[in-house]
C-alpha cells in the first residue's frame, strides 16, 4: 500500500504544479454503508476505514491534484433505500465513484442505478458470485475464495460428513448454498446429509433451531456452514453454548463472522470455531501491523465508537485498498472518467495491507489468498490453514454451470445525461 500512496503522491503533486484553480475543486466519492438498523453492526466500520483511506491520500496530496470529498449517506439496513442512495449520490452529488454495500440484497438494489448511469461502485464483502457486472468491482471474494475452500477443509481437517446450512433469507445465503449443496454432492455427501434452515434478518431466537442442530450432530461428524448475517449472530452463537454445544461437538464454519462481529459478542464460548476469509487482523507482516496501528489510531483520533480498541477484519481491508486501486488507476489513466478508470483497473496489482493482491485482468473480482482461521479468546483468530499463493476468482461457480457457458457481463459504456 506504501508504493500505491506514493505514487499516487507524487503523481498528484505534480499534477497540481500544472492545473491551476481546476485542482482546488475536489473529487467526490460516495460512501454508501448502513450506519443503523441490523448491519451497522458490520459496515459503519467500512464507512470508517474508507474515510481512513480518503484521509491518507489527501495528506499526500490527492488524486490527479484534487482533494478527496467523501459524501457519506445512509441506506440505514433498508434494502430499496440502497437503490435511492446511490442515485442521489450520482445526480445530486456527481460522485466520481462509490464505495459501498455490504449484503447482496443492498448491491443487488442498486446495482441498476450504476448500470443506468455507467458509474462504478467498490464493493468490499465476501458474496455468492453469478453476478460479473461492468459498473462493480468486487474486492471481496467470489465463492471458489471462500466458500469451496471451507467446506472442503471441513471434511479433510475436521472429518465433517453432515453439513448444517443455516443462514439469513436473502439472496447471498441462499446462492452461496445452492453452491455449497452442488459441491458437496459433487464430492458424494448424500442429500439426507446435507440439512438447510433460514431465518428473517434481525431474528432473534435460535432455541428451536439451536435443537435442531444439536439433533442432527448426534453421533459427530457434524458442521454448520453459517451464513447468517449481521446482529443475528449475538443470539446465535449464545444459544449454541447455552445448549451446551462446543466446536469439538459442532464446529461453526462462518462466512459472515470476523473480528469486528466479534466486538459485540461473548467470545470465550465461541473458541474453536472457524471463519473463513482472505485477510484476518493476526496476518504478521510489517504492512499489515501498522494498517492495524493507524486504524486504531484514527477511530481514537476521530472519536469513533470503540476509539483505540478497534479491530481490522477482511471487509475493512478490502474496502480500504479498494480506494487506492481507485486512485491508482485514476492516476493510471490521468482521468476519473468512468470507462478509462475500469479499463486501467484491470489487471492492477499491488500490496495490501494482508499482502500482494492482483485486480483480474477482466472479470472484475479480485486475486486473493484464502484463509481459515480458528476462534481465539481475544476475539482474534488463529490462522490454521491457507492457500499457496493467490487464488483466480470466478464470477460464476463452475459447481451450477457445469456445462461451462457463463452469463455475459451486464452494464459498461452507457452515457446517460444527468
Amino acid at each position: 500500500m506504501k508504493r500505491i500512496l506514493n505514487t499516487v503522491g507524487a503523481a498528484a503533486m505534480a499534477f497540481a504544479m500544472t492545473t491551476g484553480a481546476n485542482a482546488e475543486d475536489p473529487v467526490k466519492i460516495g460512501i454508501l454503508h448502513s450506519l443503523s438498523g441490523t448491519m451497522a453492526i458490520s459496515e459503519t466500520s467500512l464507512r470508517d476505514v474508507v474515510l481512513m483511506a480518503t484521509d491518507e491520500i489527501n495528506a499526500k496530496g490527492g488524486v490527479l491534484g484534487k482533494q478527496i470529498k467523501p459524501i457519506v449517506v445512509d441506506p440505514a439496513s433498508d434494502w430499496p433505500l440502497f437503490a435511492e442512495k446511490a442515485k442521489e449520490l450520482i445526480t445530486k452529488h456527481e460522485v466520481a465513484v462509490t464505495f459501498g454495500c455490504w449484503t447482496s440484497v443492498s448491491r443487488k438494489s442498486c446495482l441498476p442505478v450504476f448500470e443506468e448511469y455507467n458509474q462504478l461502485l467498490f464493493y468490499p464483502v465476501q458474496y455468492e458470485g453469478e453476478e460479473q457486472s461492468l459498473n462493480v468491482f468486487y474486492t471481496g471474494a467470489s465463492p471458489n475464495q471462500q466458500l469451496i475452500p471451507a467446506a472442503q477443509y471441513a471434511m479433510d481437517e475436521l472429518g465433517c460428513k453432515k453439513f448444517y446450512l443455516l443462514g439469513t433469507d436473502y439472496v447471498f445465503p441462499r446462492t452461496a448454498n445452492k453452491v455449497l449443496k452442488a459441491f458437496l454432492l459433487s464430492k458424494g455427501v448424500p442429500s439426507e446429509n446435507i440439512m438447510e434452515e433460514y431465518t428473517p434478518f434481525h431474528h432473534q431466537d435460535y432455541q428451536t433451531i439451536i435443537g435442531k442442530v444439536k439433533k442432527f450432530a448426534i453421533g459427530g461428524d457434524a458442521c454448520v456452514l453459517s451464513t447468517i448475517n449481521g446482529d443475528s449472530n449475538v443470539p446465535f452463537y449464545k444459544e449454541f453454548a447455552n445448549q451446551g454445544l462446543t466446536a469439538d461437538d459442532c464446529p461453526i464454519v462462518a462466512f459472515s463472522v470476523a473480528e469486528d462481529e466479534l466486538r459485540a459478542m461473548d467470545v470465550p464460548p465461541l473458541v474453536g470455531h472457524l471463519a473463513a476469509w482472505n485477510y484476518f487482523q493476526s496476518i504478521k507482516s510489517r504492512s499489515n501491523k501498522t494498517f492495524v496501528k493507524n486504524f486504531k489510531k484514527y477511530c481514537a483520533a476521530n472519536n469513533l465508537p470503540g476509539g483505540n480498541d478497534r479491530v481490522t477484519d477482511d471487509p475493512i481491508e478490502a474496502a480500504y485498498f479498494g480506494v487506492y486501486v481507485w486512485a491508482a488507476a485514476v492516476e493510471k489513466c490521468g482521468s476519473f472518467d468512468v470507462d478509462k478508470v475500469r479499463e486501467a483497473v484491470y489487471g492492477l496489482e499491488f500490496e495490501a495491507p494482508g499482502g500482494a493482491k492482483k485486480m483480474h485482468e477482466s472479470n472484475q473480482h479480485t486475486l486473493k489468498p484464502v484463509y481459515i482461521g480458528e476462534i481465539k479468546k481475544n476475539g482474534q483468530f488463529k490462522i490454521v490453514w491457507e492457500t499457496e499463493g493467490l487464488v483466480v476468482p470466478e464470477s460464476y461457480s463452475s459447481y451450477l454451470h457445469t456445462d461451462g457457458k457463463f452469463p455475459a457481463p451486464t452494464g459498461g459504456p452507457k452515457k446517460t445525461a444527468l
